[in-house]
């Protein structure tokens, strides 16, 4: 399977007070009639305050590995969204726009043949966050349009995601670079008040939260040197999963710090991370 065309700034919903949000859509070439595929709806890093659709963060952009390419190479429809940022608005809005994005594509599956029951979510960073939101809040109240399940998705893959804004800070490296407790953090920004000073609301913005048995699999990829996101915070998520009976697989990167940055400079962490990334997605569509 090799990459096909890419539809881009399609516009999947108008938040009141915002600019319309926009997605790209990456298809798979040679699709006949008929034919339906797995998607990936891709959610950006950036600490909900900077970034861009079809992104990965600056560093792995610069990789020039082709993430996204390379999950459509592999037989998937992937839709890169966007989410109001921190300035425009603060939590739940960008959990809202992901989840729109979501039933925007569900919506539209046949036009891009999509199979409804294989769409997953993925996300980098702040991005890994909101996949695992969406992931873990289907149907709970006040995240989503009332009486509907349309947003749920049947897998979730994050890399280095913020998972429990309560404890982020605690956990924080000595050589942290950010610390979420920091006045004006991100996640502060994305709030609208200090974690610390907001234990509630940190809660409500924080997917271990929400952790239940029936939540789909889940494929966690951290840096073990993240200076950025404290790799404790996948960690804490997938023991709370597996606690809980729910599939979660977690790969920790030694010496990779955020968007897998490495000492070296090399690409190696980037490269693991993406291809068990798509072996993940490869085995959920496969065995569903």
């Amino acid at each position: 399977m090799t990459a096909g065309p890419i539809l881009r700034g399609i516009e999947f919903a108008h938040p009141e007070g915002s600019v319309p949000l926009l997605l790209d859509l990456y298809l798979p070439a040679g699709a006949s009639a008929g034919t339906t595929f797995p998607a990936v709806v891709h959610f950006h890093g950036g600490g909900w305050r900077t970034g861009e659709r079809s992104s990965l963060g600056p560093t792995v952009d610069g990789f020039g590995l082709g993430p996204i390419e390379q999950l459509v190479d592999a037989g998937f429809v992937v839709a890169s969204a966007d989410y109001r940022l921190s300035a425009v608005a603060t939590f739940p809005a960008q959990i809202l726009d992901a989840k729109a994005a979501v039933r925007w594509l569900r919506a539209h599956s046949a036009d891009y043949g999509v199979d409804p029951d294989r769409i997953y979510a993925w996300g980098d960073s702040a991005g890994g966050h909101l996949a695992s939101l969406v992931g873990l809040t289907a149907g709970v109240e006040g995240f989503g349009e009332p009486g509907t399940t349309d947003d749920d998705v049947a897998a979730v893959a994050a890399w280095y995601p913020p998972t429990d804004l309560v404890r982020m800070g605690g956990q924080a490296r000595p050589d942290a670079v950010a610390r979420a407790d920091d006045p004006g953090s991100r996640e502060a920004l994305l709030l609208g008040a200090q974690p610390s000073e907001a234990p509630d609301k940190a809660a409500a913005a924080s997917p271990i939260t929400y952790v239940h048995a029936g939540a789909p699999p889940f494929f966690l990829a951290h840096g073990a040197a993240d200076r950025f996101v404290p790799a404790a915070q996948s960690a804490t998520l997938a023991e709370a999963l597996e606690g809980a009976g729910a599939a979660v697989e977690l790969l920790l990167v030694e010496d990779a710090d955020h968007m897998w940055s490495q000492p070296d400079g090399g690409t190696a962490a980037a490269v693991q991370a993406t291809a068990a990334t798509i072996d993940f997605f490869r085995r959920q569509a496969h065995d569903s």
